[in-house]
């Protein structure tokens, strides 16, 4: 594996030896911590093994696979094949065997087959709503009946308690009913359906010296079996549903998601003060945003093409203003393949045509939305990314436009460049307060923005500056998937069945 913004390597782990095989099928599995928006680069290396040395140097080197995790975990049916690269010491040149040397790598989650797993993402975590009532409590108010409420904690493999859950205050009465109320079953037992679970129940004071009235201990195997009083109070469970909650993951094994890249600003590429000045010798500002994002997110878009977009030029021949053109030249079909194609067309398009203001968001933003108003089943989810300098010139229309985008299956992030106010920008986010247009309110927040300047590294280190960014900017992306498919009442497609490979006799370790 390479840490973030570092050039080395480091052991991760060694599978089993398979012996006397040229196609062997490793059993041992390696748990990885897996988060959407960080890339994690991977190397696998190849050994065919002379001896019982654990110094790699002393068995033949057959080849190494390059990967990331996010390859990985957003290949199709959960199974990524990639071939081998064999470097040539003679002549200093990597070849790649296409005809036999295969890799294929599997993907196990750790709920869905605990002997099984690759990645700690916790895909599955049920969730259970609760319901609880009381009769005949005591009263602990002297001018009146109690307040009761409920306390519930989970205990701790040292035998203390953490409290996971308190339900609302039901006032003046001795025989409370309480909202019905959610909450995962990792908070409340840590998956251990016999974990003790203590019950406390108080008489709430304003003062905050809460009256202790009593309390039960049970277990989340005894609340699901339906056991329905507890001790003389008489506290009974009016019902008990188990809820399956399912991940970001989850919908990407499935599926797949599509990103429009969309570039936009002014200034002279030629000259130096541009932020889109063309450095032979390193990336531009817009150059080093669009790959950190657009790098972490093609590991998720099935057939890796991304139709990319600029607006805010004059285009050739007759120098027409445009806010909505393809950087590839080509209108009829905007597709580049992969992150390194929309880069090149980025390029190429600043040399041809002349960018000029002003800087409208919402013909982008609805010309994505078109595409994202005609896929109703989830199987495509959209992520527009804008790169700018800050300008924009149609603010209310960009509002109404977002405000419409809400209901689809789309995400827009902002990423500002140079040095600018972004105060726009942070209006389009939304963070603080819900972005609206026409008294309308945005179904969902669906908006990100980041300043990329907040990201620089100070030691001048671009790989770790894009890497902070790509971090922070897409990390909203899985629950505002998750919003939308919640909303929509979509489920997950079903998952691969597991990969169980044939039982080797005979095997060494090392």
């Amino acid at each position: 594996t390479q840490a973030i913004g570092n050039k080395e390597w480091r052991e991760f782990g060694r599978t089993e030896v398979i012996d006397n095989t040229l196609n062997p099928d490793f059993v041992r599995k390696f748990i990885m911590d897996y988060f959407f928006e960080e890339r994690e680069n991977l190397r696998f290396d190849f050994y065919d093994v002379d001896s019982k040395s654990p110094n790699l140097s002393k068995h033949d080197f057959l080849g190494q696979m390059f990967c990331t995790l996010g390859e990985i975990v957003g290949s199709q049916g959960s199974r990524l094949e990639k071939s081998i690269s064999i470097w040539n010491t003679d002549t200093s040149l990597y070849f790649v065997s296409y005809l036999h040397s295969l890799v294929i790598i599997f993907f196990f989650s750790v709920v869905e087959c605990m002997q099984s797993v690759i990645f700690r993402y916790y895909p599955f975590q049920d969730s259970v709503l609760m319901q609880f009532c009381a009769n005949k409590l005591d009263k602990k108010d002297f001018f009146g009946k109690s307040d009761p409420f409920l306390v519930f904690h989970r205990s701790n493999e040292d035998g203390s308690f953490t409290i996971c859950h308190k339900t609302e205050v039901v006032k003046n009465t001795l025989n409370p009913v309480w909202q019905a109320f959610k909450i995962s079953v990792r908070a409340l037992c840590n998956g251990d359906y016999d974990r003790t679970i203590k019950v406390e129940v108080y008489d709430w004071d304003r003062d905050g010296s809460h009256d202790f009235i009593g309390e039960f201990t049970t277990s989340y195997r005894e609340l699901s079996r339906g056991q329905s009083q507890f001790n003389v109070y008489e506290v009974t469970l009016l019902s008990f549903l188990i809820e399956t909650e399912v991940s970001f993951l989850d919908y990407i094994k499935g599926g797949y998601v599509i990103i429009n890249l969309i570039l936009a600003s002014t200034g002279n590429p030629l000259q130096p003060t541009s932020l889109h000045y063309m450095n032979p010798y390193q990336l531009n500002a817009y150059g080093m945003a669009l790959r950190a994002v657009g790098e972490i997110i093609q590991d998720y878009d099935s057939d890796k093409m991304f139709p990319a977009l600029g607006f805010g030029a004059r285009l050739p021949p007759d120098g027409r203003v445009s806010h909505e053109f393809a950087l590839n030249g080509n209108p009829q079909n905007p597709y580049c393949h992969g992150i390194d194609g929309v880069m090149e067309a980025y390029y190429r398009s600043l040399k041809s045509v002349q960018l000029y203001g002003p800087t409208n968001f919402a013909p982008v933003i609805n010309h994505v939305a078109r595409y994202a108003a005609s896929v109703k089943d989830g199987s495509q989810y959209f992520v527009l990314l804008i790169i700018t300098d800050g300008v924009i010139s149609d603010m209310a229309q960009t509002k109404e436009s977002i405000v419409n985008a809400s209901r689809l299956p789309m995400s827009i992030i902002i990423v500002g460049v140079g040095p600018a106010e972004f105060d726009a920008m942070e209006e389009l986010d939304g963070d603080v307060v819900r972005i609206s247009s026409r008294g309308r309110f945005a179904e969902r927040d669906i908006v990100q923005f980041v300043p990329f300047r907040d990201y620089i590294d100070r030691s001048g280190n671009h790989v770790l500056s894009m890497a902070r960014l790509a971090k922070d900017v897409l990390a909203e992306i899985p629950e505002q998937f998750l919003s939308y498919m919640r909303v929509r009442g979509i489920k997950p497609s079903p998952a691969p069945p597991p990969y169980t490979p044939p039982v080797h006799v005979l095997q060494t370790q090392i």
